[in-house]
């Protein structure tokens, strides 16, 4: 698949980039300095936004949690860091018409709409730690999965 617009990170990729004590932090550093170094374009959303913020501030995610303050800066850097894609009505089209090919439902709709904000964004390539979680969509996209072995 063409990979003209660059590549969609997972938010477990961006957790992972995020947290020191990860066992995946630099796979998922080198995952996204490499594809940078290679001039692709890195992408986010509006919803890996708010997923990071949700995994990050999760009481049960880490110990000790991590400080409001400190997942607010996180996140404003991936703003300012990655080229986010609008979640708009366009986006809603996309991901009603992938509902009608894929047989999604409850939960995994939220990575549908991953895709979905993908597609109607021109982007073709995500890079996930969770590659079984998008494997329904091998079709329209193209997974790269975090390398996590040096």
């Amino acid at each position: 698949m063409a990979d003209d617009a660059g590549v969609f990170l997972d938010t477990n990729v961006l957790v992972y980039a995020a947290v020191k004590e990860s066992p995946f932090y630099e796979a998922a550093r080198r995952a996204i300095g490499e594809s940078s170094q290679q001039g692709r374009v890195c992408w986010v959303s509006r919803q890996v936004i708010r997923e990071f913020l949700v995994t990050l501030t999760r009481p049960d995610a880490f110990s000790p949690p991590v400080e409001i303050g400190t997942v607010l800066d996180l996140a404003d850097d991936l703003e300012r860091r990655f080229q986010v894609a609008e979640d708009g009505a366009n986006v809603t089209r996309a991901l009603h018409d992938l509902l009608r090919r894929v047989p999604v439902r409850g939960k995994k709709i939220h990575d549908a709409n991953i895709v979905a904000t993908m597609l109607a964004n021109g982007i073709r390539t995500l890079l996930t730690h969770n590659a079984a979680d998008f494997d329904g969509f091998s079709d329209v996209i193209e997974l790269r999965r975090l390398e996590t072995s040096p």
